[in-house]
């Protein structure tokens, strides 16, 4: 195994003692082995760590512009890199960090698509109906409910416990990036969704999970993206409609009707504010096209 190799699990393996998510890890490790694999041709031994220079490393930058990946990907694949090379000088392996020099590519904003509250209501009230012929209807309508009802991540949601759920106070414990814990609030409607999916589903006594696939396992991020398709595509006609959209709609909608930012981020579980502003930007969006299309000084 080269040094370089070594490095590269050294540093997985740190992320992983630091309870890093499996998806940072999957994909900072898929990141790193492309990058070893670039410096490696034909099989040959990749350079030394100390032989990697801020000019080596903007190859590698050219490297993925040339193959016209998206900017929010070369980020990704940057920060992964810059995290090693971070790691390596921490542990001295390095005298000096040639990633700390690189310059990142800007994302455009781009603000997010959010469908309005009818749309959301009817495909969340269609969810779970029993017309569609669907294995488990009532897991289904529990899955909309807290997606759009709690604004939870699909992996906080597919993560969460039957002992994270507090049915008198009607709380859910939540584990968010990083494993941060904080505590969500269901509604009526997420409760009666709750009370009929464990009354009616049959599980194994051991299953700590909530949500559960058809072999009694712990349901998987793929699956529930793969419902929420679904549904999406037969209800509303719409397949980009993802289990993200609703946690979108979930903020926007919030702010549409009141509700301060702060708390907002509270619940979202946004380490930081300017996270949560970016629906500021879609309710101003919002507005300004109601404005556009109503206000008699707004047309020519």
């Amino acid at each position: 195994m080269s040094e370089l190799s070594r490095a590269v699990d050294d540093y997985l393996d740190s992320l992983a003692r630091s309870n890093e998510s499996p998806h940072t890890l999957r994909n900072y490790g898929a990141d790193l082995r492309e990058f070893t694999a670039y410096f490696s041709p034909e099989g040959a031994e990749p350079p030394n760590l100390a032989e990697f220079d801020v000019l080596t490393l903007r190859e590698w930058l050219a490297h993925l512009y040339d193959r016209e990946q998206q900017p929010a990907t070369i980020r990704r694949k940057m920060a992964s890199l810059r995290g090693l090379f971070r790691h390596l000088s921490r542990e001295r392996r390095i005298a000096f960090d040639p990633a700390r020099l690189l310059r990142l590519p800007k994302i455009p904003k781009v603000l997010p698509q959010v469908p309005n509250a009818e749309v959301t209501n009817a495909l969340i009230d269609g969810a779970g109906n029993n017309e569609l012929d669907r294995p488990y209807p009532k897991r289904d309508r529990l899955l909309f409910e807290i997606l759009y009802g709690c604004g939870l991540r699909i992996s906080e949601v597919v993560g969460i416990n039957l002992d994270d759920i507090d049915k008198t106070e009607c709380w859910i414990r939540v584990r968010g990036k990083g494993k941060k814990e904080r505590q969500v609030p269901y509604g009526s409607k997420a409760a009666e969704a709750l009370d009929a999916y464990l009354t009616g589903h049959g599980r194994a006594a051991d299953s700590r999970a909530l949500f559960l696939n058809h072999r009694g396992r712990r349901l998987t991020d793929r699956g529930a993206r793969n419902i929420v398709k679904f549904y999406a595509t037969y209800l509303t006609g719409d397949s980009s409609i993802h289990p993200h959209t609703l946690r979108h709609a979930f903020a926007t909608h919030l702010l549409s009707d009141g509700a301060d930012l702060r708390s907002i981020q509270e619940l979202l579980g946004h380490a930081r504010l300017s996270t949560t502003q970016k629906y500021t930007r879609v309710s101003l969006t919002d507005l300004m096209r109601v404005y556009d299309n109503a206000h008699p000084k707004a047309k020519d």
